[in-house]
């Protein structure tokens, strides 16, 4: 399983201090089923801690995961500056990750290539 982040996912992340190790273990304990929301289409929300503060102040981050495929990392936000995704957000958010879904990895390596994703190192421990 490929973990990747978008651009726009990659500088928002950058901006707030959330590193690939961060992200990383944040998708282990998605596996282990450890989040705090699942909101159907793939998507799940999970906290991840800013470089400095606990996760429950920190951030919230918006990952496409379907189990056998890869898990993206789609959007993040500030909980103080949002306290959660408007419905339209949440439905544009699971568009983008059925279309996620469906790239083979040929195609992904494709979007890497050109900068439109980013993989983060996610070695099995």
């Amino acid at each position: 399983m490929k973990v990747l982040k978008t651009k726009v996912f990659a500088k928002w992340a950058k901006k707030n201090k959330v590193s690939d190790t961060m992200l990383s273990d944040s998708v282990d304990e998605i596996i282990a089923g450890n989040y705090e929301a699942n909101l159907g289409g793939g998507i799940i929300k999970k906290r991840v801690a800013n470089k400095g503060r606990g996760k429950r102040g920190s951030a919230r981050t918006i990952v496409a995961l379907k189990r056998g495929t890869n898990c993206f990392f789609i959007y993040g936000f500030e909980k103080n500056a949002k306290s959660n995704i408007s419905d339209a957000e949440e439905k544009a958010l699971k568009i983008m990750a059925k279309s996620l879904f469906e790239y083979t990895d040929k195609e992904l390596l494709n979007f890497i290539k050109q900068g439109k994703l980013i993989e983060v190192n996610h070695d099995k421990k």
